[in-house]
């Protein structure tokens, strides 16, 4: 078995850990720790931003640190810090001890995503790519059911300060996973003797690639890529937010009937990713892009337009399918332009005009929301933003031949 496999099943572990529970757990764990630390909404709020503002400064430094130390010790790094983080928030009295050890997480985070996706184009060949971040996407979905279950499980057995276990709980898990990328990462096929998966499977090579010599991709492509990826995060975060408020207050969902529907998103999600990135190793990246956006818009679409609940059913649906997709095939497609040694730099780039869409859009639904009375102006507007991702992917240069 070529030793990419285990690559890219760390890299589950390794998502499943950085981004599935160091920034999509705080969800089902806030509200109990809200009360018991009497947090107000603006409170919360400030939590979640210092999390994402944490995540970006990471987001910028991560091919820095990468570069002096290395992916697999950036990655390790990271991850002790986002364990650590979270097994102190289970000690936390305030808000302010909260806010300081979520912003180290998210920072955390970002110094663990990065480089795990940057070595997706060194130890994968662009034939297979694709796959590989899919296969590793799909820890964030893992991450979301898992959390689903056991949370509120911790909270029903130890009662009120259930989320400080569940804190402490998957700040262990983090911390545990950090070991395992240590032991089992590394850096380049080259230092196992090996070829990327692919491009010759267990062929083995006596000296390391020039990285320096693959093609490098124009700025200006980097910035087109960006702004389609800014497209995804403007509004998958937009429904991801707000989906559940507009089933219970606009559609007259009882809470639990629309959680269990949330948790059908994150069970559906788990295939999003190897399966979009399967498709774009057949079809090619540019296909692959426009085909998801596509599929987005159709959600948001169904989302927006007054229809019967089945609609809304299949939007959901559509949704969990396809909301890990751009990330997985954004990871491959940058290693495509780019060549391995620049990957992980490029990814932290493009990575930025996703979190500038992340901050602008649930800002800019909520006021629609207000404005308005409704979600359905909202979710039109992020349809008609993923149809324009789908004209502007069409426009994208092919990459350079390998």
């Amino acid at each position: 078995m070529h030793y990419g496999l285990g690559i890219a099943f760390t890299g589950v572990a390794v998502l499943f850990a950085c981004l599935g529970l160091g920034r999509f757990s705080i969800g089902i764990l806030l509200p109990s720790m809200g009360a018991s630390l009497d947090l107000s909404y603006s409170q919360m709020g400030l939590i979640g931003t210092g999390n994402f503002v944490g995540y970006m400064v990471a987001v910028y430094l991560a091919g820095i640190v990468a570069g002096a130390i290395g992916a697999r010790w950036t990655i390790s790094t990271g991850l002790v810090l986002v364990g650590g983080s979270m097994v102190l928030i289970s000690r936390a009295v305030g808000f302010l001890d909260v806010l300081a050890l979520y912003v180290a997480t998210g920072i955390g985070s970002g110094l663990a995503n990065v480089p795990m996706m940057g070595l997706v184009s060194h130890w994968f060949d662009r034939s297979t790519r694709g796959r590989a971040a899919g296969i590793m996407l799909s820890g964030n979905g893992l991450a979301i059911v898992a959390t689903g279950l056991l949370i509120p499980w911790i909270n029903a057995v130890v009662g009120a300060d259930g989320w400080r276990t569940g804190w402490l709980a998957i700040g262990a898990v983090a911390l545990a996973v950090s070991a395992i990328a240590a032991f089992f990462l590394r850096n380049a096929p080259a230092d196992k003797g090996l070829r990327p998966l692919g491009a010759g499977g267990n062929v083995a090579i006596h000296s390391k690639a020039d990285a320096a010599s693959a093609p490098n991709a124009a700025k200006a492509t980097m910035i087109h890529l960006g702004a389609i990826y800014a497209l995804f995060g403007a509004t998958y975060v937009v429904y991801a937010t707000f989906i559940v408020t507009a089933m219970v207050n606009e559609r007259n969902f009882g809470e639990n009937t629309a959680g269990t529907f949330w948790a059908v998103v994150g069970g559906l999600s788990i295939l999003s990713g190897p399966l979009f990135g399967w498709l774009s190793d057949r079809l090619g990246r540019k296909t692959g892009i426009m085909l998801v956006y596509a599929l987005f818009t159709v959600a948001y679409g169904l989302a927006a337009a007054d229809l019967p609940d089945p609609f809304l059913y299949a939007s959901i649906v559509i949704f969990g399918l396809t909301v890990w997709s751009i990330p997985t095939i954004m990871s491959a497609t940058v290693g495509d332009y780019t060549g391995p040694a620049r990957a992980v730099k490029a990814f932290g780039f493009i990575t930025l005009f996703f979190g500038a869409g992340q901050i602008t859009g649930p800002a800019v639904a909520g006021f629609i929301a207000d404005s308005t009375g409704t979600f359905r102006m909202a979710f039109g507007l992020c349809a008609l933003l993923t149809a324009t991702a789908v004209v502007l992917t069409r426009f994208l240069r092919p990459p350079p031949t390998p």
